[in-house]
């Protein structure tokens, strides 16, 4: 599903125009993305949490030449799926 999708089936769901099922979906991805991105994570009980992992530095090769080559350590976003989604999923 794309997010032009998305927007299109909440607007049909909850009975708004597109342009306010967009920019809930806009409000939405922004509020969860500045709030990982300030370190704190996002729980919907039964769907799932959004955090923020940190990477370890670490060392792997140039497949091409062999080289080793150092990757920096970083933070990455995570999707955490609640119980009731995984339930949902193997149905």
């Amino acid at each position: 599903m794309t997010k032009q999708e998305l927007i299109q089936e909440l607007a049909t769901k909850i009975d708004v125009s597109k342009a306010a099922a967009e920019r809930f979906v806009n409000a939405f991805t922004e509020t969860v993305s500045d709030a990982i991105a300030e370190g704190d994570s996002v729980q919907l009980i039964g769907f799932g949490t959004f955090t923020v992992r940190e990477r370890n530095a670490r060392t792997a090769r140039n497949p091409k030449t062999g080289e080793p080559i150092t990757i920096a350590a970083k933070a990455a976003p995570v999707f955490k799926a609640g119980k009731a989604l995984k339930e949902a999923v193997n149905k």
